[in-house]
């Protein structure tokens, strides 16, 4: 069963001039997702860049979210959908059937819409993955604390650590779900439109925890915000009845469009 430990130089390539850096982390190959007869994600082909933010935009039902699980596999958990293609990551077809999911989804962690957590003690809610996996019980007090202060909230919970996750406020449950993921060191986090039920302070914190947290670590958000994705990603992926009708800088996607539908829609002409 493949482990996704694997050592790999695929950090660098050589060439002609010299060694480069290779930036891609994933790439996505011809991949279709079906829901039994339902072809969802259509023919999907591009790269994701590591320690970058790359949002994926569309209305609602284009695919955008069916892509996203598809990268840890959490769409293993709906009965009629099925996938072929390849989406690679360390050389490893994250699709294929010899993947350790439980592994897979410690290195690449997922955030979704609405804050879940766990009816448990904040310190429980971090620390719940450790136990899972293996930590030792001597390492969780660093580990919670590091996992805090990378989501922002340390300093807001710190004296109250063993109080219900539920008593905080929206925002905060959102950062301490994004803390409990980052407690798993995970190189990827998917967030599944991570701020669109919090209110408009809470959502500016969420934008300055991903741009801050994209030098550790590859972020890809799906969002139905586009004023967030432009202010928060490097790439954007556009998509519209299960295909992906453009993928550029973000930038140049929401200045100067190559394909009409992509202006059509960031216009507001539909969607």
């Amino acid at each position: 069963m493949a482990t996704l430990t694997v050592e790999k130089n695929s950090d660098e390539v050589q060439t002609a001039q010299g060694t480069v850096q290779n930036k891609n982390i994933l790439t996505i190959n011809d991949l279709n997702i079906y829901y039994g007869e339902k072809h969802a994600v259509q023919h999907v082909s591009f790269e994701i860049e590591k320690n970058s933010v790359t949002a994926l935009i569309g209305p609602s039902g284009c695919g955008k979210s069916t892509f996203l699980r598809s990268i840890n596999r959490m769409n293993d958990l709906i009965p009629s959908s099925y996938c072929d293609g390849e989406i690679l990551y360390e050389d490893i077809n994250l699709i294929g059937d010899d993947i350790n999911v439980v592994a897979l989804r410690k290195e690449i962690g997922m955030v979704f819409q609405k804050p879940n957590p766990f009816p448990k003690s904040i310190y429980e809610n971090i620390t719940h993955g450790l136990r899972f996996h293996g930590v030792k019980k001597k390492e969780w007090d660093g580990i919670v604390e590091e996992s805090l202060k990378k989501a922002v909230l340390w300093n807001e919970v710190k004296d109250r650590l063993h109080e219900s996750a539920q008593s905080l406020s929206g925002g905060q449950q959102q950062r301490l779900c994004i803390a409990r993921t980052l407690a798993m060191k995970p190189n990827i986090l998917l967030l599944d439109e991570p701020a669109s039920a919090l209110d408009p302070i809470a959502t500016a914190k969420i934008e300055e925890l991903i741009l801050e947290l994209k030098k550790d670590y590859t972020i890809i958000i799906v969002t139905h915000n586009l004023q967030q994705a432009s202010r928060i990603s490097d790439k954007t992926a556009f998509f519209l009845n299960g295909k992906l009708i453009e993928y550029s800088d973000t930038n140049q996607l929401f200045v100067n469009p190559k394909e009409k539908q992509t202006e059509d829609y960031i216009s507001g002409r539909f969607g």
